[in-house]
């Protein structure tokens, strides 16, 4: 039988059987408890509270706008008519649109059109516990405007999340990766496919040109118009740079990034994803696997620097990492992201099939 009073079962000889003494003795008790049982009730109310903000910033969705592509479609179509428009040339008969000839080829490691070439390699380094693996997409355009940024649900805002899988094959992809996480914060300059989406600079930031450079900035000191109108495609707002004119940027390993609530370190031996540019058009994206002793124990700033200055890269950047680093390719994830599968996030980098 359960009991019902507060004081607790004893033998008989430690019994105090006081009138007293045991009045006494319950009156502290109950005061105890009810003192015990107020500072509860507030701790669980300050928890409460803190829960709450920390839901709302870190797990409640907060949509922006949705129906991004339609956007970006708009915003393209009007940019080629002004460019159209202010041209005074007449179309010249033998130029042709390059990418409707040719046949366009996938294997199990490549995917060839008339416009676009898609390497991917598979790389191991060391042995036991000292294991690195890791995956590289070398992709060759002929335009930069076909490495393109996508949303997950096709909306922009924060904590909007899909696998990097879902968002590649709404976006009709042969190529992904996972992109910067934009969605974790509420900084950075956000321009994707043209479009200028957040301007909150705070951070070293990567930006793709539409006539194929890439170029480490400095978001505060500019705006995201700025950018635009200087032939800005893309960006991304992670970090830290890792290669710039062909060399290990210093001090890499001691850069943290966004190390707010809910965030750990980007420093020490960890998956990694990273994209760097070997010269216009032509880029390297890697996704190092990690926390699998024997198949890949990650690496860290300095030896994904090292990584992409050994495949050619001039500039390069990280991306976000850990159990988001995904790369994915002719619709199968090519890695093993070290969560045991995909871990959600809010935007790829990615090439459109057919492109």
């Amino acid at each position: 039988m359960e009991r019902n009073d507060d004081t607790p079962r004893e033998s008989g000889k430690d019994r105090d059987t006081s009138p007293v003494d045991t009045g006494g003795k319950r009156w502290t008790r109950r005061r105890t408890r009810r003192a015990l049982l107020a500072g509860g009730l507030a701790l669980l109310l300050a928890l409460g509270g803190t829960s709450a903000w920390a839901l709302d910033r870190f797990v409640i969705k907060h949509v922006e706008i949705t129906n991004a592509s339609a956007l970006e479609s708009s915003a393209t179509s009007a940019s080629d008519s002004s460019t159209s428009s202010d041209s005074s040339t007449s179309s010249d008969s033998s130029t042709g649109d390059t990418g409707s000839t040719g046949a366009t080829t996938t294997t199990a490691t490549s995917y060839q059109s008339a416009d676009t070439s898609v390497t991917i390699s598979t790389v191991t380094t060391g042995s036991g516990s000292d294991t690195v693996t890791y995956y590289v997409a070398d992709v060759q355009l002929s335009d930069a405007t076909d490495l393109r940024s996508a949303f997950a649900d096709d909306s922009f805002g924060e904590n909007i999340t899909e696998k990097t899988s879902q968002i590649a094959t709404d976006n009709n992809a042969v190529l992904a990766i996972n992109g910067d996480y934009y969605g974790f914060r509420d900084t950075g300059i956000v321009i994707r496919n043209g479009v200028v989406y957040r301007d909150e600079g705070a951070r070293e930031g990567l930006a793709f040109y539409r006539d194929g450079s890439v170029k480490v900035y400095d978001e505060t000191t500019t705006d995201a118009q700025t950018l635009v109108d200087e032939g800005v495609w893309n960006t991304l707002s992670f970090g830290p740079a890792l290669v710039e004119d062909g060399e290990t940027v210093d001090g890499i390993d001691s850069v943290e990034i966004d190390t707010n609530f809910g965030n750990h370190s980007i420093q020490g031996e960890q998956p990694r994803t990273a994209i760097g540019v070997i010269d216009d058009n032509h880029y390297v994206l890697v996704v190092v696997d990690g926390r699998s002793e024997g198949y890949s124990r990650g690496v860290t700033m300095t030896e994904l620097a090292q990584i992409m200055e050994d495949l050619g890269a001039t500039t390069a950047y990280n991306l976000d990492g850990g159990g988001s680093s995904t790369l994915w390719f002719n619709g199968e994830v090519v890695n093993q992201p070290s969560n045991g599968g995909e871990r959600a996030t809010s935007d790829i980098l990615y090439i459109e099939e057919g492109s």
